[in-house]
This record gives C-alpha cells, structure tokens and sequence, in this order.
C-alpha cells in the first residue's frame, strides 16, 4: 500500500474565488471522486461517525452542502477512536457555496496523492450538442484521448482536463500515451446524450497497473443550468462526511488556482 504523509488539512475558502456562483449562493453541488488505490478510510464529521470504509474508486452521488464549518476526524479503517489517534484531524474547515464541484483524491503524475477541486461546466449547450470533459487524475505521463482510434485530445498532462463540445451520439474511447494509438485505458463505449456534460476521470497508476475509469454525468445543459452529477464505479451517499474525508486528504503544503480549477497538493 502506498503511504500517505498527511499535513494539516486547509480551508477550501479559496475554491469560492475560482468558481463561478450558481442560482443558490448558500449551497454547493459537491461529488467526490476517491481515486487514490489501496487506502481505505474512516471518517468522522463533527464528533459522529459517518463514513466507514470509504474505497478508492468510489464517485458519490452529488450533495447539496451548506456553506458553513465543519470539524473532522479520519481514521485508518477499523481504527477504534476512543484508544488510537486520527491520521489527520482539522476544526472549522471551511465550506464555500454557489458552486458545483468535483473533488478528487488521486495520485500526480509521479504517484504522490493531492486533491484536485474541478469546476464543473454547467454552461448551456446548442441544440444537439454535447459536451465531453476529460480530466487526467492518474500517477501517469501525459496521454492522448482516442475516438476511433484517432486522437481527439493530445499531451493532456495530470491534473488537467480538456473539454470538447461535441454532436449527440456515442463514441468508442480509449487513453493511450501521448503520441502513441496503444490504449493504456479502454476502448469503451461512452454514450454522450444531448445537453449532458460527461465527465471522464482516468486514475490509478500506470507503474502499479491499477489505471481506472470514473464516469460522472451533469445533464439539464439544454435548459435551466441545475443539473445533478452521477457517478459509475460505485456511487454512495457520502453527503457531507464524503466531502470532509476528500478535504482533509489534502495538506496545507500551498494552494494554486489554474484557470478554473483549485488544485492542493498533499503535504
């Protein structure tokens, strides 16, 4: 299993500077994606147990998250609380609102974990369209996205995205490394519908050949801009606790805001 150091968790104040405000400033449409292999943990939020177990390649349901506080304890799972000490504990944890958000867990090219908070695009789309975002979360060199076996996306770099908007249809997908046909990751079959902004995360490492796809989906894009993301690699309704684990996996070794995404690295 690859260790962790854990820093001191920092307040997501920040990612309120880098989002744009959504029709409720109060709350915010957060999803977690844990791509970080073989660390299982448990998480406690404000003195209560919450989310036992929490297993990498796990994408929650999104939660409605109030702005507020929030204090966390997370424990390696099965640790009991009342006889050992957490792996990380931070009070007053910041929730900003009036965004909607992935964060991830996962390793940087070089295999080290960080957290990475990704703007969602709930931007309209035309008629007919759809929108493809993928978003390089995986302890890997830097690699080209396949449609059809032709690059469509090339030299995307951990932690990045590109976004395509793209006709409505289906499309056979694959990751392969830059400058190469050879997919690393796929072929699959991914179904773009119509005013839906699907979401492609590749993580896992490439040295320990544990590389993984996470899909999430964020539709309504052809109408009011409220929609709901969905996760495929195993969902749960991790609701605050799921957030706080994602939060507190990330140290207070510094903050850099590129473009729209809040990107922390583990201390």
């Amino acid at each position: 299993m690859r260790s962790i150091a854990w820093g001191a968790a920092a307040s997501l104040a920040l990612v309120a500077t880098a989002v744009p405000a959504l029709a409720d400033d109060h709350t915010s449409q957060v999803s977690v994606l844990h791509g970080v292999p073989g660390l299982t943990v448990d998480v406690w939020v404000n003195g209560e147990a919450f989310l036992p177990g929490f297993e990498p390649g796990t994408l929650t349901d999104p939660q409605a998250l109030p702005a507020g506080t929030y204090d966390i304890e997370v424990f390696a799972a099965g640790a009991d609380p009342e006889t050992e000490d957490p792996a990380i504990s931070a009070e007053g944890l910041e929730v900003p609102g009036g965004a909607n958000l992935t964060l991830a867990a996962h390793l940087d090219a070089e295999g080290t974990p960080m957290l990475s908070a990704f703007v969602n695009d709930v931007s309209m789309l035309e008629a007919g369209q759809t929108r493809l975002t993928v978003r390089h979360a995986a302890a890997a060199p830097a690699v080209d996205v396949l449609a059809g076996g032709s690059p469509v996306i090339e030299g995307l770099e951990n932690p990045d995205e590109a976004v395509l908007e793209l006709d409505a249809g289906s499309v056979e997908a694959a990751v392969a490394a830059a400058g190469t046909t050879d997919p690393v990751i796929g072929p699959a079959t991914l179904d773009l519908p119509e005013g839906v902004n699907t979401i492609v995360y590749a993580w896992g490492s490439l040295e320990d050949d544990t590389l993984d796809l996470a899909v999430q989906s964020i539709d309504g894009l052809h109408g009011e801009p409220a929609g709901v993301p969905s996760g495929e690699g195993g969902l749960v309704d991790g609701g605050v606790q799921a957030w706080m684990l994602v939060l507190a996996m990330a140290g207070a070794a510094g903050a850099v805001v590129a473009g729209r995404r809040l990107v922390q690295n583990a201390a």
